[in-house]
């Protein structure tokens, strides 16, 4: 293997960045070129991205990368958004943003429809009312113009790599997010969509991870004075690109991706899609190379992220280290929360909120800032435990590790405490997994490297990582007593 680089693109909740890879035999380098805001656009009651001033940020990180040859771009990206072009291929409206209310009551409008049971038996897709399922479905109840008049959905990371190339599809890792999906077929599930009056029509090709899509367009090289660079969709879901970058080896292994959501699941060749996985409202997403990611999308550090802006709102800034220094040092186990409950969800006011649920839940208030993010991780490690059971229960065998990549990964306090909840070891790192995914996944589009385990063997080598080992085993078995009894 010579060198070779590759431009990520990864795009998250909070923030993007634009990152170059470089790769040679025995290691890989990341540089940040590029990091924009993200974020939701409030208009009129409704929330949307602002994808114009995302495109061009992302057009300004290529121009910074003018004078180094690429060997591809690829974008990641979360799940279930989408934009809808019209004719000419002309974008119609701004692009929702999944935490709008637009959704609210969906789920019961599909169900009479359509039985919960018979929609996870087409997708295998865990039940939120952010997928692009009830977000059509909602389009279709209000009567869209904009869906009336679509040609093409392209989700998000799609939409950008059509600008970027011109080609439309849908990358099979964020196409299985949409719930929209049969994963046995290996289509769109037509039989849902015409069921539920969505148009089937607008739904584009599936190609999977790893395609070269096309080079960026004429019109884009003379702009930002780059040559004919090839546009590769990588695991365009972003939870896919860390997967794939998790430096695992072996068997018998998890992956937590934790960040805004905390991703928490393990790999297998084939959806589990049975009464048990319904009853545990789990997903089948889309992996790299064959493989599904059976996996529970959990609330994640949203919790202390909105409590952080509400607190700076107030003006009371912390910073994520200060408040997790502050959480250290607060009362053990004060008050646990279900992080999934509902309430969580788009609240105005988090520490308000979750205050409300421990004086609803008969438990004592936290009051400080450093309690409230206490209790916030406490119950997210004692989520996880909760969710590998019900995981280990699926797929008979017991795990003997757990792997965090991501940016909540720096969170010593939680992983210490995911550690000592699950009673494993847990391994955290790399930080940057996302952006390594994305760079890995084009590597092998390009045959710069073979396959997944060549990859993630040179993620070993080139970044560094740090064990937990579990202690305080008692004190959190009770604790999980509790918690088990707030979500029954």
């Amino acid at each position: 293997m010579g060198t070779s680089s590759y431009l990520a693109y990864d795009l998250g909740a909070e923030s993007g960045r634009a990152v170059l890879g470089r790769l040679s035999q025995d290691n890989m380098t990341l540089e940040e070129i590029h990091r924009f805001p993200n974020g939701p656009v409030r208009v009129m009651g409704s929330m949307y991205w602002d994808v114009l001033r995302l495109f061009s940020e992302m057009k300004l990180a290529l121009r910074k990368c003018m004078d180094t040859p690429l060997d591809g771009i690829g974008v990641d990206t979360w799940g279930v958004d989408f934009g809808l072009l019209g004719r000419d291929d002309v974008l119609l409206g701004n692009p929702y943003h999944y935490r709008d209310a637009r959704t609210d009551g969906m789920f019961e409008e599909a169900f009479r429809v359509v039985p919960r049971q018979t929609i996870f038996e087409h997708t295998g897709i865990q039940f939120m009312q952010l997928n692009t399922l009830y977000q059509l479905l909602a389009m279709v109840r209000s009567n869209s113009v904009f869906l009336e008049r679509a040609e093409t959905l392209l989700l998000m990371a799609d939409l950008f790599h059509f600008w970027f190339c011109g080609r439309k599809t849908a990358e099979f890792t964020l196409a299985t997010t949409s719930q929209a999906y049969d994963p046995r077929k290996e289509a769109w599930s037509k039989f849902l969509l015409d069921s539920l009056q969505i148009p089937s029509h607008i739904f584009p090709e599936i190609v999977p991870p790893g395609t070269v899509l096309g080079d960026l367009l004429p019109s884009l090289q003379s702009e930002l004075g780059v040559g004919a660079i090839p546009v590769i969709a990588p695991a365009s879901h972003d939870t896919g690109c860390a997967v794939a970058a998790v430096p695992a080896e072996g068997e018998r292994w998890a992956y937590l991706s934790s960040g805004t959501w905390s991703l928490m699941g393990v790999e297998v060749t084939r959806p589990v899609i049975n009464e048990k996985s319904l009853a545990y409202n789990v997903t089948n997403e889309g992996g790299v190379q064959g493989t599904f990611r059976l996996l529970k999308n959990i609330a994640g550090l949203w919790l202390v992220q909105e409590c952080r802006r509400v607190w700076e709102r107030q003006g009371k800034t912390y910073s994520y280290d200060q408040l997790t220094e502050l959480a250290s040092h607060a009362t053990h186990f004060k008050a646990l929360l279900n992080p999934d409950d509902p309430r969580f969800l788009n609240p105005t006011d988090m520490p308000e909120v979750i205050r409300a649920y421990c004086r609803e839940t008969g438990q004592a208030i936290p009051e400080t800032p450093g309690e409230v993010v206490r209790c916030s991780l406490e119950s997210l490690a004692l989520k996880y435990k909760f969710t590998l059971r019900q995981i280990e229960d699926l797929i008979g065998t017991d795990v003997e590790r757990l792997h965090i990549v991501g940016g909540g990964s720096q969170n010593k306090l939680l992983n210490q405490f995911a550690a000592d909840a699950l009673g494993i070891p847990v391994i955290t790192g790399p930080v940057e997994a996302t952006a390594i995914g994305n760079v890995l996944v084009q590597a092998i589009a390009r045959g710069t490297i073979c396959s997944l385990e060549e990859g993630r063997a040179l993620v070993r080598r080139s970044f560094p990582t740090s064990c937990y080992e579990p202690k305080d085993g008692t004190a959190w078995a009770e604790a999980f007593k509790r918690f088990q009894a707030l979500t029954s």
